[in-house]
């Protein structure tokens, strides 16, 4: 019997379960992601809960540098205005 083994891309928890069971029981509530890299290539990240895919994402993202949006303190007028 084979074995499989999922690991969280976040926390790095596993889960191990053979190949005669299915897994959408064995990984009931984790989250694949794929990400598509080019043409054909494609990587794919698991996670136990939607608090590891935060966790991971917010990695992952860029962030928007401090002083770019204490720039715009102040400021009023403009197109984006509220009314």
């Amino acid at each position: 019997m084979r074995e499989r083994y999922i690991t969280c891309s976040s926390c790095g928890q596993g889960v191990e379960f053979s190949s005669k069971e299915p897994p959408c029981e064995v990984l009931s509530g984790w989250l694949t992601v794929s990400h598509w890299k080019g043409l054909g290539t494609v990587e794919y990240y698991n996670f136990c809960s939607f608090t590891c895919l935060k966790r991971w994402s917010e990695a992952h993202v860029p962030e928007i540098p401090k002083v770019f949006l204490e720039s715009f303190e102040g400021e009023s007028g403009g197109e984006n205005a509220s009314l």
